[in-house]
């Protein structure tokens, strides 16, 4: 069965991700039903006539854990999946294969993958505005071009994209955001945070066992109250500055 409807899975805790989901669909032009990676999740059956989009960024070469997880709690019945990764302008290893792995072992097939480039969530000088109108564009067109492929087979041919199996380690960074003075203790960041790490109780604290550094907190915080120590953003701006240099292009597979 072709599809008819999209249903678009996406885990973006600072927007670039949801950005770039966005204009996919927009370009997939099916009707559109999204849904939140960054909350709960409840199991759930995807009917056959339904396409697939999955959108996550990329933490250290990988799909964040939490978001994989969540996603996995639907279930297709060998239907189309699109995957989308989105990666702060350094690489993005091996999360493109490791959510399309992710996407079969649900029971999709994958038809089309994209790795696209947005601002870095911890230096956002780091590709700085992107993902920008080009960008944006270029998922447009890939949405379409995806959209195409599902239209004229039947069965579309399985793809092939980049990346290593065992899959890279990554445990996560050392560093977590935490309040400054200006914090006024009014509790957004508690009530967003994609895996409960900030205690609304006391929203000036950070529980560093749960935080997985996504940077939701210090984007969202009305006050910009939020973000990492010192010496943790100096060296996450040290070494990125040589190994995120560049304006990189996004990467589509068919």
């Amino acid at each position: 069965m072709k599809p008819t409807r999209l249903l678009t899975a996406c885990f973006s805790p600072t927007g670039a991700t949801g950005k770039v989901a966005g204009a996919v669909a927009e370009g997939i032009a099916y009707p559109n039903e999204g849904l939140d990676l960054s909350a709960a999740v409840e199991a759930a059956d995807i009917s056959a006539d339904t396409l697939l989009l999955a959108a996550v960024p990329v933490y250290g070469g990988r799909v964040p854990a939490v978001a994989l997880e969540r996603l996995s709690r639907l279930r297709g019945c060998g239907q189309s999946a699109v995957a989308v990764v989105v990666y702060g302008n350094r690489e993005f290893e091996d999360a493109l294969l490791e959510l399309k792995n992710a996407l079969e072992g649900m029971n999709f097939r994958v038809a089309a993958a994209a790795a696209f480039i947005g601002e870095h969530s911890i230096v956002r000088s780091i590709a700085a505005g992107r993902p920008d109108d080009t960008d944006l564009g270029l998922a447009r067109r890939f949405g379409m071009n995806a959209a195409g492929k599902l239209a004229s087979h039947d069965i579309p041919p399985a793809i092939q994209v980049p990346g290593n199996v065992p899959y890279r380690e990554f445990k996560g960074l050392p560093a977590h955001p935490k309040a400054g003075k200006s914090c006024v203790r009014c509790g957004t960041c508690a009530r967003m945070c994609p895996v409960g790490a900030i205690p609304v109780e006391h929203p000036e604290t950070t529980d560093t066992e749960k935080c997985i550094t996504c940077m939701r907190c210090a984007a969202i915080c009305p006050q910009g109250a939020r973000a990492l120590p010192a010496p943790a953003l100096l060296a996450s701006k040290t070494m990125l500055s040589v190994k995120a240099a560049g304006y990189k292009i996004p990467q589509t597979f068919f």
